[in-house]
C-alpha cells in the first residue's frame, strides 16, 4: 500500500471522529484477523479441506484491507465462520 492511501485514509478517520486510540485499535484487531485468516488457511492447506476462495487466502494483504472495510461484527463473524468449517473438515477427517 502507498503512503498517499494511508495518508487519505487516516485523515478521514479523523474526520469521522476517529481519535488515535481507536485508529491503533482497529489496526491491531485487523492484524489479529489477519494473522489469524493467515493460521486458518494454513490448517485448511495442511488438512487438505480444499476451501476455496477470498477467505481462504495466504494474501495477508488481502485480508487486511477487507477487514479495513466492515465493522468488528462482520470481520468476527468471518473468523468463526472459517473456524466452524474446519472443525466441520476436521470431523470429516476422523471417519
Amino acid at each position: 500500500m502507498s503512503r498517499i492511501p494511508v495518508i487519505a485514509a487516516i485523515a478521514a478517520l479523523f474526520t469521522a471522529g476517529m481519535g488515535w486510540s481507536e485508529l491503533a485499535r482497529a489496526q491491531a484487531n485487523c492484524d489479529w484477523y489477519a494473522n489469524t485468516a493467515l493460521q486458518q488457511q494454513k490448517v485448511n492447506a495442511d488438512r487438505k479441506c480444499g476451501f476455496k476462495g477470498q477467505s481462504w487466502s495466504f494474501d495477508r494483504s488481502a485480508h487486511m484491507v477487507w477487514c479495513q472495510s466492515v465493522g468488528p461484527d462482520q470481520w468476527k463473524r468471518q473468523a468463526q465462520f472459517r473456524d466452524q468449517e474446519l472443525a466441520k473438515c476436521a470431523g470429516n477427517s476422523r471417519r
